[in-house]
């Protein structure tokens, strides 16, 4: 009897390409084997034969004897238990070695994996391993014990995960082992009672499935969505059945039909490649029914395009772009920006004139099988950088990663619940944006991730000091949203007690940011957030109220005007401030006032169109002057204060200030200075700009006179 005939609930063996990924053996077989005892020394033992073809596949020059003597130790620590299926025990760790071994794990991990449970289970210590096998491999089996020992029935409690990431110690195959170790148990799990069959599938999909997700092993995360699919939702993977069945019963295939015409296309174009068709696990062809209704032949799996080199697969996208109909909208290009998670891939589609449309994707077979494999697939990730792979190939994302970043956070959550909500969220992202920074490198963040996430994402706790952003070289507040392939440029000040704004917990959607910013409140729990608004004016007025006098006795000091109108009281115009050495002209108005503009000034073409009488006027000896100025800003403690030194240094006297409200983290300010020299107004404006959190600096220029 096969694995999947034990489990009434799992939903049937996989076919095509993905079949080769899963374990396909008579664990029946296996047991009476395992019965015999171990055989001699110079042969090894049937029941271990399956796993070591398996990992020779991918391991040529793998030595087999360390898997016969962790298979001979098992067997007999284990020998006389059995499981609940009636199979003796170590069918287990045979089939979960299996597993591991098809998806190309590396021997340490195999050896490992098949003493996983004898420590818990058995007589044999951590000591034997270590004396057998070596410290990695007792570090291993430590890990996965520590994990079996979590009790995953009560999972929604937030310390339970904890413990949970603490046990892996920071090494991924910890997890790997586990996965593939649950993965069995879900395809046995038809022995259990009803209730504990629900239990074990609701934590398998809360938790185990977004991990393996994490960790790209695809393999295992599919069977396990349609294992939990069949426990939890039973009519609706009833249904999704029979519209598999009847699909397969159809005469005719528009896929096949499909795949043989982009297999001419290709081979026209002299493109070496091979065109397989990977047929939709219960769990993806039930989301595309949800999707899109009623579903065609094309909608049951998708085209796989497998070639040798990376240049290839965009020859492959450039044919099939050319001699078929493409779908523009669905082309996606994760061979230039991977996913988190390793993927590498081009996504496209293509439609027939009948309006099927069949998704293509296109990859090398070493894309694919870290596709299909992960984490898993990279050999042994914690081994020190071969020659060959030290010129650019790409590191296991989880050390330090994805893994060691879960570790980070757990040690930074100020407590077990602010944990397991953040990351709970971040379990549930099952979408990804890429975003560029001016340096070129990338940052991956879910979707709909913010400035606040993309900061704490590259600087960590060092974020605190972030006061703005620039995305696509566009000012953007701290809560833009992100969109994929945007490029963002990180506003950071200067000063080393920066602190962030509570309103950030609003727009933070990673663990990262939410746990750095929640820390940082609880540990200044009695500190307000401080409000700009009690240093700005009582009564906040817009630029054209920004009192400005009206006449020289009221203007100590201003810049000298010779006006060539005997009598004539001189007024500088408070639209635009102007000071020497601007140009300047002047306009007779009542009272014999004449008000002086900059020549560039709005109300200059206004008063031209109302026929005032334009005068001719130039800046005297002096060079003292008044001059209004306008800061946008964004938000930030202590900013006002800051601002209002760095002009004082400057020999600025601030002769009025209004701040207004802030809006979306915004600030704008308006301050009319006395200064001793017009000539030190370019440095002033300089040194306002140069304040962390001021983003630009200007002369007053409004529509009002």
């Amino acid at each position: 009897m096969s694995a999947e005939a034990t489990n009434p609930a799992t939903p049937g063996p996989v076919t095509g390409p993905a079949a080769r990924w899963r374990a396909r053996i008579d664990l029946r077989r296996l047991g009476r084997a395992a019965l015999l005892g171990p055989a001699t020394r110079d042969r090894l033992p049937d029941a271990i034969s399956h796993v070591v073809e398996a990992h020779r596949a991918h391991h040529p020059d793998a030595d087999r004897d360390i898997l016969r003597r962790a298979y001979v130790l098992a067997e007999s620590s284990h020998r006389g238990q059995m499981r609940k299926s009636g199979e003796p025990y170590i069918t287990h760790p045979l089939a979960v070695t299996l597993i591991l071994a098809e998806l190309g794990a590396e021997t340490t991990t195999l050896t490992a994996s098949l003493l996983h449970d004898t420590v818990e289970d058995t007589d044999v210590t951590l000591d034997q391993v270590r004396e057998q096998f070596g410290e990695e491999v007792r570090f291993l089996v430590d890990g996965v014990t520590k994990l079996e020992k979590v009790d995953y029935g009560a999972a929604a409690e937030p310390e339970t995960f904890r413990k949970m990431l603490v046990a892996t110690g920071n090494d991924v195959r910890v997890m790997s082992i586990k996965l593939a170790d649950r993965l069995h148990n879900m395809r046995t799990l038809g022995v259990m009672r009803p209730e504990k069959q629900e239990r074990i599938a609701k934590v398998t999909r809360d938790v185990l499935i977004p991990l393996a997700e994490r960790l790209g092993v695809q393999a295992l995360k599919t069977e396990l969505e349609d294992l939990v699919f069949a426990i939890l939702h039973p009519e609706e993977y009833e249904h999704t059945r029979e519209l598999i069945v009847d699909n397969a019963s159809r005469a005719d295939d528009p896929l096949a039909e499909i795949a043989d015409e982009v297999r001419g296309v290709l081979r026209d174009a002299d493109i070496p490649a091979e065109v397989v068709i990977r047929p939709r696990h219960f769990v993806s062809v039930h989301r595309v029914s949800r999707k899109r209704g009623r579903l065609r032949g094309a909608d049951f799996g998708r085209l796989l395009v497998l070639v040798n080199e990376d240049a290839d697969c965009y020859g492959v996208l450039g044919e099939l772009h050319t001699c078929l109909t493409p779908v523009v909208s669905e082309f996606k290009d994760f061979i230039a920006v991977p996913k988190f998670n390793l993927y590498q891939s081009l996504h496209t589609a293509v439609a027939r004139g009948d309006g099927q449309v069949a998704e293509v994707l296109i990859r090398t077979h070493q894309m694919h099988k870290v596709a299909e494999a992960g984490v898993v697939a990279l050999a042994n990730p914690y081994a020190p950088p071969s020659e060959e792979s030290a010129d650019g190939e790409r590191e296991d994302p989880t050390r330090p990663g994805w893994l060691s970043r879960l570790l980070d956070w757990q040690e930074a959550a100020p407590d077990p619940d602010t944990f397991w909500s953040t990351l709970r969220e971040d379990l549930a992202q099952d979408r990804e944006i890429t975003v560029f920074r001016p340096d070129g490198g990338t940052l991956g963040l879910p979707e709909g991730a913010t400035c606040v996430d993309a900061a704490y994402e590259q600087y960590g706790e060092d974020a605190h000091a972030c006061i703005g952003a620039r995305v696509n070289g566009r000012l953007a507040t701290l809560s833009t949203v992100l969109r994929d392939g945007d490029t963002v440029q990180l506003l950071m000040g200067q000063d080393p007690a920066s602190e962030p704004s509570r309103e950030w917990l609003e727009h933070a959607h990673t663990p990262a940011a939410r746990i750095a910013i929640q820390r940082w409140i609880a540990t200044h729990p009695s500190q307000e957030e401080p409000h700009e608004v009690e240093e700005r004016e009582p009564a906040p007025r817009s630029a054209a109220e920004a009192p400005v006098a009206d006449g020289p006795a009221a203007r100590p000091g201003s810049a000298d005007v010779l006006v060539d109108l005997p009598g004539a009281t001189v007024r500088l115009a408070g639209c635009c401030t102007p000071v020497p050495p601007d140009d300047i002209t002047g306009f007779a108005v009542r009272g014999g006032v004449v008000t002086v503009h900059r020549v560039g000034c709005a109300a200059v073409a206004r008063m031209k169109d109302a026929k005032r009488a334009e005068v001719d006027v130039r800046w005297g000896d002096t060079t003292e002057c008044r001059v209004t100025l306008f800061a946008e800003s964004f938000g930030r403690p202590h900013l006002l204060a800051d601002l209002t030194e760095a002009m004082a240094l400057e020999g600025a006297e601030i002769v009025s200030a209004t701040v207004e409200p802030p809006t979306q983290q915004r600030v704008r300010h308006t301050y009319t200075v006395q200064l001793p020299d017009a000539a030190l107004l370019p440095a002033l404006m300089r040194a306002m700009r140069n304040v962390p959190g001021v983003y630009d600096v200007s002369r007053a220029q409004t529509t009002g006179v």
